[in-house]
């Protein structure tokens, strides 16, 4: 059942003006960038954007229930967690240099606003079809929404602690030229991706209890699909991969950690080293995609193997598909 409350007719959901508002936003701080050349408010549009996607509904909507209001809050703590966070980091560096070469260059620059539009309403899609729903008539949350918001929370803080770990070893003058091999870098070598693809899965699972209502609601699920292929297949994993293989492929010590640490879903590394081939694909997404054999990389640089990368890879790399960076 959609809600009755719409701002544009036809547009049950109000999608339509998610979509809009989307485009607005996008469009005014491209503006913005591209007119004075910098990148201080590139990524805080992107996270900022679910928020008061999320903010319009709640208000358009007029639905009070206590899944709307967790959904809004789940949304809202990690949209402004990440605008933060990367406005904060930004200010710090002063410039991004993913754009270094295409800063100047309108239609490439353009692109990365276009993508990043478009990774916000396809990854939004789950909470704004449970924004947009009259479940009033439904229990105001079930068990499956209680396991969606603590998934949700777990893959939230991973990602966060992750990224701050990740931050405070970079800005260390002790670690320079070193890798992040701490924190919950020493479990996973990509922990705040774990996180990130937990928590928009779990957004997905918080919205079962409405999609029977109207069965079209399901189409969501390329919410998650499209964050966990892009970011295991495209710009994300595999270019980082890449790139830490070329910089850090002849260490030992870099090696072992390939050996020892999953690249995604965190293990013991202990356990991890003497699991199979089979079991670490199967439970821990270590796939030969991204990088050569250990082995082979005691002797040898490990050389990238990462070749399957995207046209969209050379419009915004692959540090980060939300986006943001996490370069070795």
């Amino acid at each position: 059942m959609t809600n009755s409350r719409q701002v544009i007719p036809i547009d049950s959901f109000n999608l339509l003006l998610c979509l809009l508002v989307t485009i607005g936003q996008q469009a005014t701080f491209f503006v913005v960038a591209y007119g004075c050349q910098f990148d201080k408010v590139t990524d805080f549009a992107g996270g900022t954007n679910f928020v008061l996607l999320q903010w319009i509904l709640f208000f358009v909507n007029k639905q009070y229930t206590t899944r709307h209001i967790m959904v809004l809050i789940l949304t809202t703590m990690w949209g402004l967690r990440l605008a933060g966070y990367l406005l904060l980091r930004i200010l710090k560096i002063g410039t991004d240099k993913r754009f270094d070469d295409r800063r100047e260059n309108f239609c490439a620059f353009l692109a990365f606003w276009v993508f990043q539009a478009v990774w916000v309403f396809t990854v939004s899609l789950p909470a704004m079809f449970i924004a947009g729903s009259d479940d009033r008539h439904l229990a105001s949350y079930t068990w499956v929404d209680v396991v969606g918001w603590v998934l949700f929370l777990i893959g939230l803080i991973c990602e966060a602690v992750a990224d701050q770990q990740k931050f405070n070893f970079r800005n260390d003058p002790k670690n320079k030229g070193k890798f992040c091999n701490t924190g919950l870098w020493a479990i996973s070598r990509h922990p705040n991706y774990f996180g990130e693809i937990l928590l928009w899965w779990a957004m997905f699972i918080c919205g079962i209890p409405i999609y029977h209502l109207t069965p079209s609601t399901w189409v969501s699920v390329v919410s998650p699909l499209f964050i966990t292929l892009l970011l295991l297949f495209v710009s994300g994993i595999p270019m980082l991969e890449q790139s830490a293989d070329k910089r850090y492929g002849a260490l030992p010590e870099y090696v072992e950690y390939k050996r020892s640490v999953p690249v995604l879903v965190p293990f013991v590394p202990a356990l991890f080293r003497g699991c199979g081939s089979g079991t670490k694909a199967a439970f821990c997404c270590e796939w030969g995609l991204y990088s050569a054999s250990p082995d082979a990389a005691e002797t040898a640089p490990i050389k990238s193997v990462s070749a399957s990368a995207s046209s969209y890879s050379n419009t915004k790399t692959g540090e980060s598909v939300r986006p943001d960076s996490e370069s070795p």
